[in-house]
């Protein structure tokens, strides 16, 4: 797949292309039929499938008190495109001038003018442009337009905002469900205080490097990409209040690991299920014997998946 940030070394030299738009955060289920619409038409009409998207959520500019935060990575969503046949995916920057440009300029001049489009494929509820002028019927008047229904799961609506709440539920099994893939957490492993060796638990420390919503406190089962390879994972968010924590940390101890040192890899965890709140304990023997059965617990749900 072919990336862009920005239009400005756009030089295209396809004659036209299918193209969807939209935020994208997370690309749920809801937001894959968008695509998916998009890759099956431009295979149809022998054009490339182009994604359009931005930087950041447009909230961040139009009212940045109320921005939601992520639900993943611009890395990962690039790699969902990339999964779902998308030729190439340009990344606008979601700027004070792009959120100024009506809908009629941005159809002509990015749309049209740049990337080449002859049809649009957009969810049921976007709309592009100052004031969001550009609706699924605005544009259906000046360009071939599909607007995919939303997408529903055990009879709710799929959206990013509905995962979010699930995310910081804990209820990450249901957020999984809506995202058709497992949530994931990915960091850079720094040094910490060191107890979980001291407890026979050594885990790794993450550091993350964007605002992305987090699960409630407490210990999930999870699956750690590691750069020497794979590995179930007993993950812990939260304040530590057994070991007078005064900061929330997220903590993995990764099941049968050989050993050697992560301190400055990138890992990332896909979060299968919530195992138990965040809790205080008596006496370290009392948090050590609950940690074995949370690794107990842990290896019985990665084994059953």
């Amino acid at each position: 797949m072919i990336t862009h940030f920005g239009t400005p070394r756009l030089a295209l030299e396809w004659p036209s292309s299918v193209v969807c738009i939209g935020t994208f955060d997370g690309i749920h289920r809801g937001h894959q039929r968008v695509i998916e619409t998009a890759v099956a038409r431009a295979r149809e009409a022998e054009i490339p499938a182009v994604a359009v998207t931005f930087d950041r959520h447009p909230a961040a500019i139009l009212a940045p008190s109320r921005r939601p935060p992520y639900i993943a990575s611009l890395e990962e969503d690039l790699a969902e495109f990339a999964r779902l046949g998308v030729a190439a995916t340009v990344v606008l920057p979601f700027n004070a001038s792009l959120s100024r440009m009506s809908a009629s300029e941005f159809l002509n001049e990015i749309l049209i003018g740049k990337i080449r489009a002859s049809e649009v494929v957009i969810g049921h509820d976007f709309a592009l442009g100052n004031g969001r002028e550009g609706t699924s019927e605005w544009l259906g008047q000046r360009i071939p337009t599909t607007s995919v229904p939303g997408f529903e799961w055990l009879g709710e609506r799929v959206s990013s905002s509905r995962i979010r709440e699930f995310v910081a539920s804990g209820e990450i099994s249901r957020a999984n469900e809506c995202l058709g893939r497992p949530f994931r957490v990915t960091g850079v492993v720094v040094s910490g205080q060191k107890l979980g060796r001291q407890l026979g638990f050594p885990t790794a420390n993450l550091a993350r490097a964007f605002d992305q919503i987090m699960p409630r406190d407490g210990v999930y089962a999870a699956v750690a990409d590691t750069p020497v390879g794979r590995f179930g994972a007993a993950l812990a968010i939260g304040m530590r209040p057994a070991v007078q924590g005064t900061s929330r940390t997220i903590e993995a101890f990764l099941l049968d690991y050989p050993g050697d040192s992560l301190y400055g890899s990138v890992i990332s965890l896909e979060l299968m299920s919530f195992v138990r709140p965040e809790a205080n304990f008596p006496n370290l023997d009392a948090l050590i014997a609950q940690m074995d059965q949370d690794v107990a617990q842990v290896r019985q749900i990665i084994d059953s998946q």
